[in-house]
């Protein structure tokens, strides 16, 4: 599945993510709203995690999809 498909749907996606990444608050959940680059960045923030491993694990999820 593509990130656009994903952004398109966030309401249908987003509890799976938040599964995946439960430290991010709804508020931040609300701040993402499905953009790919915004998701990365919370998730580098709140594990303490560098970008490319952020980015594949946003990489990996949208392959699970």
């Amino acid at each position: 599945m593509n990130w656009d498909m994903i952004e398109g749907n966030w309401k249908q996606f987003k509890g799976t993510a938040q599964a995946k990444w439960g430290k991010l608050t709804d508020d931040e959940w609300d701040t993402v709203k499905g953009n790919r680059e915004r998701l990365v960045g919370k998730i580098q923030e709140l594990y303490g995690k560098g970008r490319d491993e952020a980015e594949r694990e946003v990489s990996e999820f949208e392959q699970e999809l």
